[in-house]
Formats: C-alpha cells, sequence, structure tokens
C-alpha cells in the first residue's frame, strides 16, 4: 500500500496544518452541533478528503453507545466498505441525471450507522442543472442526511450553494509541518532520509502534504535519501529557478532568459510554478517598495504581465513561449509617461536601506549600463495631434514604431512585435505573423481592439485590423486598392 494511504489521517489529531479547522469541527462534534452540510475549499493535497471523512465518522456515529459498533463503523470508513458511506466524484458523476439518483436514493434510511454521509469531491464541476438538483436537498435534508463538499476551485460553486453551508478555508500547509510529517513516516518505514532531502520535498510539495508523502514513497528505495537524489527526479523547484531568472533580468541578458526557460522545459520544470513564484517575487518587491515610499507602478505593471502569462500558459500549446515572452517583456522600456521608471528589474530593491534608496536603485538598470532613452517617434508624427496622416501602406509602416510604443499592456506588445504591416485594403490593415500563437493573441477581441484604438489616436480615424500567417501572405495575393498603395510606396522609396 502506498504510504500516503497508509498513513492518511484517521483522526483530528493526526491532521497536519490545519488547526483552525480541526479545533472548531472537534468543538461542534463534542457539544452535538454538527451541520447538515459542509464546504471545504482549499488547493490540492490540503487534507480537505481526510477532514471530510474523520468528520463523517463522528456523523455517522453520532448518539451511538456500543463501543463495539462504533469501531466497526469506523473500521469500514477507512476501507470504504460502508454503505453509508457515499463518496462521489464531481468530475465524472456530474450531469443532473446524477445528483437526481442520489437524491432519490436518500430517501432510504440508513442501514448500519446512525446517520447518511454523503462527500462530493471537486464538486466544482458539477454542471448548473445539477447544482440546482442538489440545492433542494441542502435546503431541506432528512435529519439523518449530512453531505460534505470539497472544491480545489471555490469561486465556481453557486452562492446559493456555498450560502447553505458551512465553509471551511484549508491553507496550504507550512514547510516545517510537511518536514516533521516526513520525518515521522520516515522513521516509522526506517527510511534513512537527509534532513536537506526532506526539505527539498516539502520545498517541492508547495503545501500540499500528499503530494509530499507521495514523492518520499518514490524515493524510499533508494538506499539514502539524499537531496540530489529529490533534485534529479523533480528538477529545480520555481523557487530556485526564479533566483537564475531575477538575476538574468537585473543584467538584462535575453539569452540568458532563453536559456533558462529551454533548461525547464528539458527537465520538466513546471512552468506554471514558475510563474507563481516570479509572482510572489514581484509582490515581496512590491510591499518593500510601499514601506519605502517608492513608485509601485513598475510593480503592478510586471504583476499584470505574469498574472497574463499564467493564465495564457494554461491554454498555449507552448507554455514555453508565453513564458519567454512575459519574461522578456519585463525587461522593456515603459512608457514615454513612465521614463524615470524604465522597468521592474534594475538594481535590487533590497541593495540599499530605505534613507538610501532613490528610485532609480529600484527601477533603473545598473549604473555600468547605459540609460534606456525614449526611441524618438518618426518625422510624421510631430504633427499628428494637429494633422492626421495620410493613410498608405508606407505611411502606417512608417508610423508602426509609434503604435508599438503606445501599446499595452506589454504582453500584447510582445506578441504584435512578432508579426509585421503585411497589406492596406480601404480601411483595414493585414498583419502577419510568425507565430499561430501571436498571431492568435492579437486576433483575440480585446488585444484587436487595443491595438485598433492606438491607431485611432494616430491617423485620427477608425481602422480594423486583421491577423493572418506570413505563410499566407503568398496566398493573399490584394485588392486593386492595395497593389496602389504598394505602387505609392515604390514611388516614396525611389
Amino acid at each position: 500500500m502506498s504510504l500516503y494511504r497508509t498513513y492518511r489521517p484517521k483522526a483530528f489529531a493526526d491532521v497536519v496544518g490545519q488547526d483552525h479547522i480541526v479545533t472548531t469541527l472537534e468543538n461542534a462534534v463534542t457539544q452535538n452541533q454538527l451541520s447538515h452540510a459542509y464546504l471545504f475549499a482549499g488547493s490540492r493535497g490540503t487534507g480537505k478528503t481526510s477532514v471530510a471523512r474523520i468528520l463523517a465518522k463522528a456523523m455517522l456515529t453520532r448518539g451511538m453507545s456500543d463501543g463495539k459498533l462504533i469501531e466497526q463503523i469506523r473500521a469500514a470508513v477507512d476501507d470504504g466498505s460502508l454503505v453509508d458511506l457515499v463518496e462521489i466524484d464531481g468530475a465524472s458523476n456530474r450531469g443532473i441525471d446524477d445528483i437526481r439518483s442520489l437524491v432519490e436514493k436518500i430517501q432510504f434510511t440508513p442501514v448500519a450507522a446512525a446517520a447518511k454521509v454523503y462527500i462530493i469531491d471537486e464538486v466544482h464541476m458539477l454542471t448548473k442543472e445539477a447544482f440546482n438538483a442538489l440545492l433542494k436537498t441542502l435546503e431541506e435534508p432528512p435529519a439523518y442526511a449530512y453531505f460534505i463538499l470539497a472544491t480545489t476551485e471555490l469561486q465556481k460553486i453557486p452562492v446559493t450553494i456555498q450560502s447553505r453551508c458551512q465553509r471551511f478555508a484549508f491553507r496550504q500547509v507550512p514547510e516545517e509541518d510537511i518536514i516533521r510529517r516526513l520525518q515521522f513516516i520516515a522513521d516509522q518505514e526506517h527510511v534513512t532520509v537527509d534532513r536537506t532531502a526532506l526539505r527539498a520535498i516539502a520545498h517541492h510539495a508547495d503545501g500540499a502534504v500528499r503530494d509530499a508523502i507521495s514523492l518520499l514513497d518514490q524515493l524510499r528505495s533508494l538506499p539514502k535519501v539524499t537531496i540530489e537524489d529529490v533534485k534529479e527526479r523533480t528538477g529545480e523547484s520555481g523557487h530556485e529557478v526564479v533566483e537564475q531568472i531575477v538575476a538574468a533580468l537585473e543584467s538584462r541578458n535575453q539569452e540568458e532568459l532563453l536559456v533558462l526557460v529551454r533548461k525547464m522545459e528539458s527537465a520538466g520544470t513546471s512552468l506554471e510554478t514558475v510563474a507563481r513564484a516570479m509572482l510572489t517575487e514581484i509582490r515581496r518587491r512590491l510591499h518593500q517598495a510601499i514601506d519605502e515610499k517608492q513608485p509601485i507602478t513598475p510593480f503592478t505593471s510586471a504583476l499584470t504581465v505574469m498574472l497574463d502569462a499564467l493564465r495564457d500558459m494554461r491554454i498555449a500549446p507552448v507554455p514555453g513561449l508565453v513564458l519567454e515572452a512575459a519574461l522578456l517583456s519585463l525587461m522593456e522600456p515603459a512608457e514615454a509617461t513612465e521614463t524615470k521608471k524604465s522597468r521592474f528589474f534594475g538594481k535590487s530593491a533590497s541593495a540599499a536601506p530605505a534613507a538610501k534608496s532613490p528610485v532609480s536603485d529600484v527601477t533603473l538598470p545598473p549604473a555600468s549600463e547605459a540609460k534606456p532613452e525614449p526611441v524618438p517617434a518618426p518625422e510624421p508624427a510631430a504633427t499628428a495631434a494637429v494633422e492626421a496622416p495620410e493613410i498608405t501602406l508606407a505611411s502606417v509602416r512608417d508610423y508602426w514604431p509609434q503604435v508599438l510604443r503606445d501599446l499595452s499592456p506589454a504582453s500584447l506588445k510582445m506578441s504584435i512585435k512578432n508579426g509585421h504591416v503585411h497589406a492596406l485594403s480601404g480601411n483595414k490593415i493585414t498583419l502577419a505573423f510568425s507565430s499561430t500563437f501571436h498571431r492568435d493573441k492579437v486576433a483575440k477581441t480585446d488585444a484587436a481592439r487595443a491595438v485598433e484604438a492606438t491607431l485611432e489616436k494616430i491617423f485620427k480615424r477608425q481602422l480594423q485590423i486583421s491577423c493572418i500567417l506570413e505563410e499566407e501572405e503568398q496566398t493573399t495575393g490584394g485588392t486593386d486598392k492595395e497593389m496602389v498603395n504598394l505602387a505609392e510606396a515604390a514611388a516614396e522609396v525611389f
């Protein structure tokens, strides 16, 4: 049997890192004040289902005096053989018919225990219709029926369901608590493991006890578990890689950033974990800037870039490309209105005490490198505010650097830099991209509107954009209007 199943908590005293929940539930059991519906929310591996089973034992034996029967029921809960305890996976039983079947069976009284308990894991996966079917039963459950709902995504649970449950938030378990639990299991199983290896396992688990125990289970066949053994199987954690990323950002070493991302992809390192670690570092610097009365715009901008990247990585065909674009954008100069705050990662924010840390210490590059200057606008832009430029293919291309400078957010700017102005037809500008990912990102409604709004500010009229791949350029012959524009562009060149 796996270590996690062997050492799964069987009583409230065994639960790790959730004292605030355990104390409340123990008091409710002792004072006979159990609710008919509970909602446990928290990240994976933090003990939601384990605590649900422990609470179910109290519900199933409520008011019983036969000690032998109580022990039999508790043992049946542990091995999953008790008919009065029904555990449902919301992901595979998410439809209205599944919930209707549950509601019908709930009318039958308990067979062996004092109650019937329904544990629905990943309850956020239920359909809207299934939630509606469940709602009525939660409002008026039979006296012997109890529901314990568990989810990793609380925001997806309808408020009508939440309002009828006692809600408990499970926290990520602190590393020290995980280390103590791992050491206890290692001692019981006679596994020789270095303390540094235990800390590396706990660090990699990121607050999930189950993940930590599963990793120890994977390593326990070794004669001695060392930190090198842990790293070989997990790669460097996001927290370790982020230090190298920050160093590359502060030295503005684009090549090193790309090498780091490629290494992470090759080693199987979770890029989402790295992105979250970057958010943690940015947040730390943001708080420090607030404490030191520093400007916070560079930090909030960096947060936006990384939050967008984290969201896009989950649906991108090449997540590493999204991370690369986000990290590279953190090196970019800020908008013209932010010339004094040119980038987020310059000299480290913690390099000097508050009294001696001017704004440039936080946001400007190291003194040995040249300060980035705003790129001057093309000559026609000087009169753009007074007179709208003529719209030709050549003029659009001339003004395109200004479009890039004025465009936001930075993640969109990185994507549109992947393309170029291919053609002009009437009020429609066609952009060609070498990357499908960047083409699709710019083609999204919100992104396209942002580009069109920037164009309107410059040309004083509404323009539309369309996005194609570069290989499609040969197949888009262009209209007569485009041919005229190309001729105009050639005339201007020669």
